[in-house]
């Protein structure tokens, strides 16, 4: 069946030239193919050769054709590499030693090289195009060449500029990354700086989260992300400008997602939120204090945001992360207040509910007795309601269970309502520190006093 194949391609050619022979390539449609009509027609030949070659597996043939065209008429179609990459990437894989192979490795780069040089403008398929393809070839015949792969993805993106293929980046910083885990051919300084180069590729295009999350993923398991190597690197450079606006954005930013806390890190973010305030500034700094322990510069500044936020539901992420720092330091009205003001602006959103809970509860020692322990059934109400409210997954839910259980284990029985003069269906104020914001029906709380 292969003879009767190639036998009918083999006619088909020598019609094929047997037609071009009666046709004239002196007109200027063929200028690309050669300088006179005879260097033309030769020309034109090889390429169908060449084709034809491929087509019937036959790589040797289509390679020495391939050759006479490159030799020839290297701008005449880009057809002549396409079918030239192809040609070698099956030379490739079967290649009987590794000499071979690297040999033909090095045409399939050559390839791409010329195509670039002569078909590099192309509107579709451009520089950006050929050298991307290039990089991807590079990345999988030379594996071990880790600079070469470096510096092939690297041309790639910067002939793509703004609109480089975004999993090419990735592709490129992975294997950046593993070449600083690996090797000792890139530094963590190398890994930093070309990360914040190319965060910009993906803020400019949304669709690209995913890709986005690869890269981060990338960075940060790639150890050179540490505080320690942000903070001796920037050290340097901040000592040298320490003024450079640029710069303490930059710090600012890569120390802000490594969640540092050094004092190196806050006296930056600090020096640079004088310069440019901003509600995301603030709530970085807020962040980074809390988790130092400084609960009262990390409310300052998540204040100073809420003072310019104007979004209602930024404004309730703030107040919310206010309430909770209250809640952390024992500041526990202004806890409630906040969380208040959290669920005012969106009341299907269960975590203000649960700030509430812990704030009566811690507040019912400070009332004492009969008051202290009424206070427990608005704990219990603010709770229950944030179960209701809370996602499945939330951090929130587990914790509230169990602090449900211990707030009604501390309701006052029904004996002690009854000494307080407290009958079924009446109502009770609770006057502690955090006040509850509704009287509340006593008997949806006497069904759930202990058994005395």
């Amino acid at each position: 069946m292969k003879n009767v194949k190639f036998l009918l391609s083999a006619a088909c050619t020598f019609f094929a030239v047997a037609a071009m022979a009666q046709q004239d390539f002196s007109g200027p449609q063929y200028a690309k193919w050669g300088d006179t009509p005879e260097e033309r027609e030769k020309n034109i030949l090889n390429s169908n050769f060449l084709k034809e070659s491929y087509e019937n597996r036959n790589y040797d043939a289509a390679a020495h054709y391939l050759k006479e065209l490159l030799n020839s008429c290297p701008d005449a179609s880009v057809a002549i590499y396409q079918r030239g990459a192809n040609t070698y990437k099956q030379k490739i894989n079967r290649a009987k030693s590794v000499a071979e192979k690297n040999v033909y490795i090095d045409s399939l780069m050559l390839i791409y090289d010329l195509r670039a040089k002569y078909f590099g403008d192309d509107p579709k398929q451009g520089l950006a195009f050929i050298l991307d393809q290039k990089a991807r070839e590079y990345l999988t015949y030379k594996p071990n060449d880790r600079a070469g792969i470096r510096k092939a993805f690297r041309e790639a993106i910067e002939a793509g500029g703004a609109n480089a293929d975004l999993e090419t980046v990735v592709a490129y910083f992975s294997n950046l990354c593993d070449d600083y885990k690996n090797t000792d051919e890139v530094m963590p300084d190398e890994i930093i700086a070309e990360y914040d180069r190319l965060l910009p590729f993906f803020e400019n295009n949304p669709s690209g989260a995913e890709l986005k999350n690869q890269l981060d993923a990338a960075f940060g398991l790639s150890g050179a992300a540490s505080c320690e190597n942000l903070e001796k690197l920037f050290s340097n450079k901040l000592a040298a400008a320490p003024d450079d606006e640029a710069l303490l954005a930059q710090a600012v930013s890569l120390m802000g997602r490594a969640k540092c806390n050094s004092d190196f890190y806050l006296a930056t973010a600090e020096k640079y939120y004088a310069i440019k305030p901003s509600a995301e500034a603030a709530m970085s700094l807020a962040s980074a204090f809390q988790n130092k322990g400084d609960f009262a510069k990390a409310l300052n500044y998540l204040n100073e945001a809420l003072a310019v936020e104007k979004d209602d539901m930024e404004r309730q992420k703030l107040l919310l992360h206010i309430s909770l720092v209250a809640l952390i330091n024992k500041d526990y009205t202004n806890a409630a207040s906040s969380a208040r003001q959290a669920r005012d602006l969106n009341p299907e959103d269960g975590a203000p509910y649960f700030v509430l809970g812990q704030c009566y509860a811690a507040s019912a020692s400070t009332c004492g007795g009969f008051a202290g322990q009424a206070t427990f059934w608005a704990a219990y109400d603010a709770m229950a309601k944030a179960i209701e409210l809370l996602p499945g997954d939330s951090e929130y839910v587990e914790p509230a269970k169990a602090s449900l259980a211990n707030y009604r284990a501390n309701f006052p029985n029904t004996e002690e309502c009854f000494f307080n003069e407290l009958m079924e269906g009446a109502r009770y104020t609770i006057t502690c520190r955090c006040r509850y914001d509704r009287a509340s029906p006593l008997s949806a709380y006497l069904l759930h006093t202990r058994t005395v």
